[in-house]
């Protein structure tokens, strides 16, 4: 990363959730007309989500957004306008499952849910697996053979006594050669395709833009954030964000409930 990054910026790249997004899931007059004044000036606005299509369309439509969005820990490249799946890389099942029992030799037993591929993949959920309040749907399994019956982009792990930065430290220790392990939220531990991140879509994504990573702004709040950063010309965490990405990041700002990304882009767009 540079701070001395041409400015403003040709593409400005948001995380969702802690990021974009308030605690209901909407967002802010002030963050609308500041990401307007900047798609104004002639940069573009790109979503960079951990959640997978199904879980991003319907924010998407209640913005009004209509161009690409990367979904799915960088797995998915989503038209939003055309409601179309440009790209999409899925997990190798058997490799999933040999790294997850490597994981639990180490652990001990885990609870497992997982996203399935596709416009409509439906997000299943194994015993014992703890679902955050939302209107996000998902399917309840009593047999967790049925999270393989399908493609998959993504394995989500919880331990019952062991942290989220715990387990993705053991997992990544004893799995990291089979899977790639990344900390997306509260009780979000996930298993991706190796090599998987938010920085492999947005790079997808930028290049049919017409953007390069030198003009390209990012604003996160999580872990899986820091490849973005990384690739990014300047990363901004916002102050509720992970140490771990605070770390990393070249500026911070205000939290996602107090107009955190509004306040970057007035100064860099509106002054």
């Amino acid at each position: 990363m540079s701070s001395s990054a041409p400015q403003p910026y040709k593409l400005i790249a948001t995380d969702l959730d802690g990021t974009l997004l308030r605690h209901d899931e909407t967002v802010s007059e002030r963050t609308r007309q500041a990401l307007a004044a900047a798609t104004a000036a002639g940069a573009a606005h790109i979503v960079v989500t951990g959640r997978a299509v199904p879980w991003t369309r319907h924010i998407l439509d209640a913005l009004d957004y209509k161009g690409l969005a990367v979904c799915g820990q960088g797995g998915q490249v989503y038209h939003a306008g055309e409601h179309r799946l440009l790209t999409s890389v899925t997990l190798d099942r058997q490799l999933a499952g040999l790294a997850l029992a490597k994981i639990e030799a180490e652990t001990g037993p885990l609870h497992l849910a997982a996203s399935r591929d596709g416009l409509e993949g439906e997000v299943l959920v194994g015993p014992g697996y703890r679902v955050q309040e939302g209107p996000l749907p998902n399917v309840m399994l009593d047999d967790p053979g049925e999270l393989w019956a399908a493609p998959l982009n993504k394995v989500y792990i919880q331990h019952p006594t062991l942290d989220d930065d715990a387990l993705a430290l053991a997992a990544r220790q004893v799995a990291g050669d089979l899977v790639g392990v990344t900390v997306a939220g509260e009780g979000i531990v996930e298993l991706l395709p190796l090599g998987l991140s938010k920085a492999t879509g947005l790079s997808l994504a930028a290049r049919r833009l017409g953007v390069t990573a030198k003009e390209t702004l990012a604003f996160g709040d999580m872990p899986n954030d820091i490849p973005m950063f990384a690739w990014s010309a300047r990363g901004v965490a916002m102050s509720n964000a992970h140490d771990e990405l605070k770390a990393v990041a070249d500026e911070l700002t205000a939290s996602n409930e107090e107009d955190g990304i509004a306040m970057v882009l007035e100064r860099l767009y509106l002054s």
